[in-house]
């Protein structure tokens, strides 16, 4: 046995012989007076999640949305800390109750640049507006919040031990806000975390997704007259262009769940000027943090590369990295039992007819969605290929996850449809689902210490016994500008 593992094994045996005593098994009736506190705080719920719809704020910019759920929080006896881990918007909400184990819920409440939407199920963009909840994050932090109230009544009413946390997390779209969190500690006593999703189906499954690393590539280059004297001028648009020539050939070269992508956030303003700066944003994703890594320094090197052939300098700024999520079916099995007893998403007439126009705009073709009414059957391990900061949460304290269906079947993240359904009933029913099984699963860890157990022994056995976190964003600070820069937001 290594020092770490006995370590690891004695802070077991301690968490389990103080905590057991105290602790009883979670009844029907707890999970009806549980249940029946969601449903009494779905009209705060609701009201959270439709402003913050309204007020789409991309990351790092999310003020208001973050103080409204704050404000709630602390209404109902939560102490808040803002501003934590050198992010104006984030916060820890804390309620303790004497000794016992340490539960967090994940909030999630930034909305995506370049998707501003009605909630109607045709393309209607809104006019002077620039962003839009195209992930669902204003239901994920209003359903986490209302989640985290429903257990604190709980604890309160039936005198359980422990602290309940409630961590908001600005930033999840290519700010790797958790990440921040995780690297200033502020999650290492956190003995389970949950997390949820909106999605166009209700699962509990347990997946893994890609690791991820993004950055800007500044260019700067010599403006001139590109007619009369294009001699004297380096175009820094060029050196973008040669980069992303360089990028698109490396596609052949790399491993096949490799996924690259970019925008040209700055592309000069004239036709008629050599573009002086320019600017490229890319992501680069793979299963392993090891293989994005080495990627990211492909992608850097045909940077250099083109600024060396284009007469121009390059600079990078890194603005985001997460590692991929570790599954913990401990945790997963308890959520996937919970999910099944709430049930799926029951459409009324209102929905069934905003789903069926909405439905009509959507591709055709392949094995048809499953209904939201359906629970997907529990699995674990399979790749999404997609990424989140909840990974690195994942790796440093046992984490679940799942996904509601507050999307129409078939509806694809990071579209108008995905805004439209977001900010109608249709998502907030697929909030109160996700809410329910956050608050149900958080009390059944509250009540069975050996569940806790044995979800870090899973945790230890998966990420390896000499694991230890080096996050892929280094030293770096927050990115709070990556959405103002260039053109990519507000």
């Amino acid at each position: 046995m290594t020092n770490r593992t006995f370590l690891s094994a004695a802070a077991t045996i301690a968490f389990l012989s103080t905590s057991s005593a105290g602790a009883k098994p979670l009844t029907e009736a707890d999970r009806t007076a549980i249940l029946a506190n969601v449903a009494a705080g779905k009209t705060q719920m609701d009201k959270a999640a439709l402003e913050i719809w309204k007020f789409a704020e991309v990351g790092f910019q999310e003020t208001k949305s973050s103080a409204l759920l704050q404000q709630q929080l602390k209404a109902a006896g939560f102490t808040v800390e803002a501003g934590v881990a050198g992010m104006p918007t984030a916060f820890i909400a804390r309620f303790r109750n004497g000794t016992g184990p340490v539960i967090g819920i994940l909030a999630e409440f930034d909305a995506l640049p370049g998707l501003a939407q009605q909630a109607v199920p045709e393309l209607s963009p809104i006019d002077g507006q620039v962003a839009g909840h195209a992930c669902g994050h204003n239901l994920f932090g209003a359903a986490s919040v209302s989640a985290a109230i429903a257990v604190k009544t709980w604890m309160v009413a039936n005198k359980v031990q422990g602290e309940l946390r409630l961590y908001g997390a600005p930033a999840e779209e290519g700010g790797s806000g958790k990440v921040f969190l995780v690297r200033a500690g502020l999650t290492k006593d956190v003995d389970s975390m949950l997390h949820w999703h909106a999605a166009d189906r209700n699962s509990a499954s347990q997946g893994t997704s890609l690791a991820n690393m993004s950055g800007k590539f500044r260019f700067t280059g010599i403006a001139s007259h590109a007619a009369a004297a294009p001699e004297r001028g380096r175009s820094a648009l060029e050196g973008v262009e040669a980069m992303d020539m360089m990028v698109n050939m490396m596609r052949q070269r790399v491993p096949q769940e490799t996924r690259i992508h970019y925008v040209i956030t700055d592309g000069g303003k004239a036709p008629n000027v050599t573009p002086a700066t320019a600017e490229v944003y890319y992501y680069v994703r793979h299963p392993s943090q090891k293989t994005v890594a080495e990627i990211m320094e492909r992608v850097k090197k045909a940077a250099e590369g083109a600024a060396l052939g284009t007469g121009t300098t390059v600079k990078f700024s890194q603005v985001g990295g997460t590692f991929d999520l570790l599954p913990n079916d401990t945790l997963g099995k308890i959520m996937y039992e919970n999910l099944q007893r709430v049930g799926g998403v029951q459409y009324s007439a209102q929905d069934e007819a905003f789903a069926a126009k909405l439905r009509a705009t959507l591709p055709t073709g392949g094995k048809a969605p499953p209904a939201s009414t359906d629970i997907l059957p529990y699995s674990s391990g399979e790749i999404g290929y997609a990424s989140t900061d909840v990974g690195d949460v994942s790796y440093t304290t046992p984490t679940a996850g799942m996904v509601a269906a507050a999307w129409v079947p078939g509806t694809p993240a990071h579209s108008w449809q995905a805004v439209a359904a977001d900010g109608m009933e249709i998502g907030l029913k697929g909030a109160e689902v996700a809410a329910k099984t956050l608050a149900l699963t958080a009390a059944d860890l509250f009540s069975a210490p050996d569940t806790i157990a044995a979800a870090k022994a899973e945790l230890d056995r998966r990420r390896g016994a000499d694991f230890v976190y080096r996050p892929l964003l280094g030293d770096m600070a927050p990115a709070l500008d990556y959405r103002k820069n260039g053109k990519s937001g507000d």
